[in-house]
């Protein structure tokens, strides 16, 4: 059952320009669900919790069964909107796993890093799951072509059995290079841009692989986007989330702080962080988005967000009950003074932490929004990656953007080959290395 909650009550500038950003988010919602905007041909994540390929769905349960039944380690070989999003969700859940371990690298060029892995892997079985349209983006690029050479050490003629790829459905070196290995494929949609990718095989290969439940994470999606698309303004949440963003940037405010008090959910504010960033900084627009982790973060950055530059307001991700209960018992010596705790949960001292610190900043200036689930678990993991990709789209367009590319992406990416040497890029490293 749908139980997501939007809550921006105590933030008085959001309640009283609400009602004004009605109009202007329902036209953008209209753009989005009409694909009439910028970017259109990349909108297939809207309907993708409904429409997804049921034969490949099946297939990714049997190949998730496989690689447990082989594997004891899946490495996860991405960047971007390839590893984040199933990370994430991995994270989330990892109170249901087992010993299975999924492990990501292909999102960094550190030697250290890539090294680390291979170490990792020495004494076990493994199998590799690589992510990627074209096959060609340099970081996983490079980690899977490393990867290919120990699994092929391993393994022998056996290794491309144990190689997965997730990639264009008819094009790209990394397609070309499966069809001719026989490696197992699947599909990311030609209609859905990476950040947005979580829920095709991108994201729900590697969570089946961990023990999720991904029939269940695409129930939570279903029922999310059946409240996203069809409920009007006043009773949809993610249209709300998308004003009240608007409202705050109106309102001077530039960055966007998510903050969640469970350890668990701090990748999932990664991805959100790339959700946003990629999707709305352009033009020189958009919100920062800035992902903190409480309480830890709050003995290290709790005095700027309390009493620095008033910049900012706080998006609060709220898990109402935890899987587990640890009550904390009276100690004889008491030398810790903490015995007026005795008998009460963790919980409730986290929720305490949790509503204590919201008052403060809001009394201090910083506005907060609440977004509540009632658990982890994978249906409303589910809803959280629907809600958040939804409320982009609508929030893109009421920038005026296109809230489904990234170009400024690709200058980076320019003068990194360029300094590299690749072929056709001469002339531009060239004028690069005089700079340096």
């Amino acid at each position: 059952m749908l139980n997501v909650k939007l809550d921006y009550s105590m933030s008085q500038e959001i309640v009283d320009n609400m009602e004004s950003m009605k109009e202007k988010t329902i036209e953008a919602k209209n753009i989005l669900m009409s694909g009439t905007g910028k970017g259109n041909d990349y909108i297939g994540w809207i309907d993708l919790p409904i429409n997804i390929d049921q034969e490949e769905l099946s297939r990714i349960k049997k190949a998730a069964d496989k690689i447990r039944s082989e594997s004891n380690i899946l490495v996860v070989v991405g960047v971007g909107g390839s590893y984040l999003g199933s990370r994430a969700g991995i994270e989330f859940l990892i109170h249901e796993f087992d010993e299975m371990k999924v492990i990501f690298i292909g999102n960094t060029l550190s030697t250290d890093a890539l090294a680390s892995v291979i170490r990792r892997l020495e004494g076990n079985d493994w199998s590799i799951n690589v992510i990627s349209k074209s096959g060609t983006t340099l970081e996983p690029a490079i980690a899977f072509r490393v990867l290919k050479k120990e699994l092929e050490k391993k393994y022998g003629e056996e290794a491309s059995s144990r190689i997965y790829a997730t990639t264009d459905k008819h094009k790209g070196a990394l397609k070309t290079m499966a069809d001719d290995l026989e490696y197992e494929t699947f599909v990311i949609p030609d209609n859905v841009g990476g950040r947005f990718s979580v829920l095709s095989a991108v994201g729900l290969l590697p969570i089946a692989v961990s023990g999720g439940d991904i029939e269940q994470l695409l129930v939570g999606a279903r029922d999310m986007r059946e409240a996203c698309v069809n409920n009007d303004f006043d009773e949809n949440i993610a249209m709300q989330y998308a004003a009240a963003r608007h409202i705050m940037m109106n309102h001077d405010k530039s960055i966007e702080v998510l903050c969640t008090y469970e350890p668990a959910t701090r990748t999932l504010g990664a991805w959100w962080k790339q959700l946003f960033g990629e999707s709305e900084g352009k033009n020189h627009r958009g919100l920062f988005p800035v992902t903190l982790s409480y309480t830890t973060d709050l003995h290290s950055l709790g005095q700027y967000i309390q009493d620095g530059k008033r910049i900012m307001f706080e998006t609060v991700l709220v898990v109402e009950q935890s899987n587990d209960t640890i009550v904390i018992e009276e100690d004889e010596c008491n030398l810790d003074g903490l015995n007026y705790l005795s008998g009460k949960t963790l919980d409730f001292v986290n929720t305490c932490a949790l509503e204590g610190t919201m008052n403060a900043h809001i009394d201090g200036g910083t506005p907060n929004i609440r977004v509540i689930v009632p658990k982890k678990d994978e249906y409303y993991l589910g809803c959280l990656f629907y809600f958040f990709e939804f409320a982009c789209g609508i929030s893109g367009y009421m920038l005026g953007v296109n809230p489904f590319n990234q170009p400024g992406v690709e200058s980076y990416k320019h003068n990194m080959f360029a300094l590299l040497g690749k072929p056709g890029f001469e002339a531009e490293g060239e004028a690069l290395r005089k700079r340096l």
